[in-house]
């Protein structure tokens, strides 16, 4: 008896080890997150699972607005996770509504919708830093005056204003989808603080294509691709 015990304390301590471990690994150093929109088309397709470098801009202390330990601040062409800017009166005052998610559930008959929020995390391009000039002329971002060259870009044919010219502040960045014309952006909102800032898109670890056939749901040819 007290052998067996003795081993199910063993067991224990190893699962409760082992999910401390894993938590730690998902706060401070790498989280998985899944694509749910085709606003990063075609650098990111729905369906893709990447996995976020978390440790490259800081780690946070929970609680708190503060980072330590950091190696770099976001750049120009990164990819990086944020939270829905708190700010955002938009997410505030309609995502969060207890009669939005009602509204869900009666549209889409799942119960889950109750208990879903919608100020989600968002996955998109940096396109300028602090004290970066932006301005979108002819769907042509520029960049403190000077074009961006963007070949992962997708435009459509719908018509789009000019835009700008927008002054970055100190510690914010400004955002875009690779999809322009389906992307909902620093263009809508405005910018993304540096502590909203989850981490740094790293690779494709999985991709599933739900409208696929049978054969053909997983995509073998994004599987280990560099998110950049």
């Amino acid at each position: 008896m007290a052998k067996q015990k003795s081993k199910l304390r063993e067991y224990s301590e190893a699962i409760v080890t082992a999910l401390i471990l894993a938590l730690l690994i998902r706060s401070f150093v790498v989280q998985a997150f899944k694509i749910p929109s085709g606003s990063m088309i075609p650098t990111l397709s729905i369906g893709d699972h990447i996995l976020v470098n978390k440790f490259i801009f800081g780690t946070k202390i929970p609680f708190t607005d503060s980072r330590i330990l950091s190696v770099r601040e976001p750049k120009r062409d990164d990819i990086v996770v944020f939270e829905f800017p708190k700010n955002d009166e938009y997410c505030k005052s309609f995502f969060r509504t207890f009669t939005k998610r009602i509204k869900n559930v009666m549209d889409k008959g799942n119960p889950v919708y109750l208990f879903q929020d919608d100020c989600k995390d968002f996955i998109k391009r940096v396109i300028g830093v602090g004290g970066d000039k932006i301005e979108i002329k002819n769907k042509t971002v520029y960049v403190n005056g000077a074009p961006l060259t963007e070949p992962y870009t997708i435009h459509n044919d719908e018509p789009c204003p000019n835009m700008g010219p927008y002054l970055v502040p100190k510690g914010k960045v400004f955002v875009m989808g690779d999809n322009r014309d389906q992307s909902y952006d620093s263009r809508f909102w405005g910018y993304v603080s540096m502590d909203e800032i989850k981490g740094r898109a790293l690779i494709i670890y999985w991709s599933w294509d739900a409208q696929g056939s049978t054969f053909n749901k997983i995509r073998w040819g994004r599987l280990g691709n560099l998110v950049h």
